[in-house]
């Protein structure tokens, strides 16, 4: 958890009673105030807020529909209601529609800081309450991550570890090794956790693009900015900002995400104040920093300012120890999803799939099985299935690494008959018993295989 001061959002009509709240307020707590319903739902969408000081008596639209309004869009905000003595009766009403409380007007300063710090011990209660049970929840799981290799054991006790500092982490692999599954896992860990979790592929956007996403906009910044809009700095506030494809920034972009980590504050297009932020960020990428660094591609200030703590996800191809584990959790999920009930992989389709290069990792793995499962009506995928999948990817790069696929798992089949005709004496019968398929299809492959 955080340190910040909590956020008061006061909704009253009279501006000198706003002004009051600015002046008594300010010095414990980060106030704002507004007069109108529809900004402050404006304002609690784009912004988190803590706890609500809401006046009864409103023009247009009351206190009691401005309160189930905010209800609908926060249901889980602590609402005060500010009103006169004569206008109990509708305080009431609010008490039983779940507002934390009520103040008499005039009030005293005691009395006000004293119900807000009630809202929001109990606010912080459900808070931590429903922390404490997402961490139950996650507390043996790393976000779908799946290995038993030491290198994966090793990755899920450093997860563990950063998980309860604020510190920045670089985490590099190639492209679908499961660099956003380890983000989510250090977030989910985090003391940050029931706060919000912001994504951006830096590498999916232009530069100007990129620039408002992340930093935001004030209106009349630019043709189209017809009204303010916070970034994604701004949407993570106090909790994380996950920056995938980070080395594909452009130099501009690297030298005002620098400004902002080392001033903790974003400036948004077209604004002229700092906008202070509490953010942990973790990056992700594919590249080779080195030669970006030399080269003077990337800055070397931005990469040790990311790099704080890194983490290295292998390829798929060393740690194909692990492909069995990946086999069957994919096999379980489009089972669930597509209505299957196919039982699992036959040894020879393992074997071929672990002899594959996995260029694309565990996504490519993913599609893979998902189309095996989408396309077989068997209750056992074997390797013929897995052949006619693998020969539609029909490019040529794949091609060589499918046709040495093949000679593998016939090398395998041939390996298996000649030792189990060697076992029998060569009694293709009790060969092909001991191989549990049929006869026919052992006299087949002895033909195929060229088995004298």
């Amino acid at each position: 958890m955080t340190n910040q001061p909590a956020t008061i959002l006061a909704l009253d009509d009279e501006r000198s009673m706003l002004l009051t709240y600015q002046n008594i307020l300010k010095k414990k707590y980060n106030i704002i105030t507004t007069p109108s319903t529809p900004e402050a739902l404006k304002l609690l969408s784009q912004q988190n807020v803590d706890v609500v000081l809401l006046d009864i008596r409103m023009p247009r639209i009351n206190g009691i529909e401005a309160f189930k309004r905010i209800r609908t869009l926060k249901p889980e905000m602590e609402i005060v209601m500010v009103t006169a003595s004569n206008e109990a009766l509708d305080a009431v009403e609010a008490l039983k529609l779940g507002a934390f409380d009520y103040i008499l007007k005039p009030f005293e300063l005691k009395q006000l800081v004293s119900t807000i710090e009630k809202a929001l011990k109990k606010m912080t209660l459900i808070r931590e309450n429903l922390y404490l049970k997402e961490r139950l929840a996650q507390s043996s799981s790393y976000c779908d991550l799946l290995g038993n290799t030491q290198e994966m054991k090793r990755i899920f006790e450093t997860i563990d570890i950063v998980a309860k500092t604020d510190s920045s982490i670089l985490i590099t692999g190639e492209s679908g090794t499961g660099k956003e599954l380890v983000a989510k896992a250090i977030h989910q860990k985090s003391r940050r956790a029931s706060q919000p979790y912001v994504t951006i592929n830096c590498a999916a956007l232009p530069e100007t693009l990129l620039e408002s996403e992340l930093f935001g906009f004030e209106r009349g910044a630019f043709t189209g900015a017809t009204e303010r809009k916070p970034g994604k700095f701004e949407l993570a506030n106090l909790g994380t900002l996950f920056l995938d494809e980070i080395g594909c920034m452009t130099a501009k972009m690297q030298a005002k995400l620098l400004r902002s980590i080392q001033s903790r504050s974003v400036d948004r297009v077209g604004g002229t104040v700092p906008i202070p932020i509490d953010v942990r960020i973790i990056s992700a990428t594919n590249i080779d920093f080195q030669p970006a660094i030399s080269d003077r591609s990337f800055r070397e200030d931005l990469f040790y300012r990311l790099n704080v703590i890194p983490i290295h996800l292998p390829p798929l191809r060393e740690r194909i120890r692990d492909l069995p584990l990946f086999l069957n959790y994919f096999l379980n999920k489009f089972n669930a999803e597509l209505n299957r009930q196919i039982q699992g992989f036959n040894k020879e389709a393992i074997v071929l799939l672990e002899s594959y290069d996995w260029p694309g990792n565990i996504r490519e793995l993913q599609n893979i099985v998902e189309r095996l499962v989408t396309l077989c009506f068997s209750q056992q995928i074997t390797a013929e299935h897995v052949k006619k999948s693998l020969s539609l990817f029909g490019n040529k790069d794949n091609s060589m690494e499918v046709q040495a696929l093949f000679m593998a798992v016939e090398s395998f089949e041939k390996k298996h008959i000649l030792k189990a005709l060697e076992r029998t004496s060569d009694n293709r019968t009790q060969a092909a018993r001991l191989l549990g398929i049929a006869r026919s299809t052992l006299i087949s492959k002895i033909s195929s295989l060229n088995i004298c």
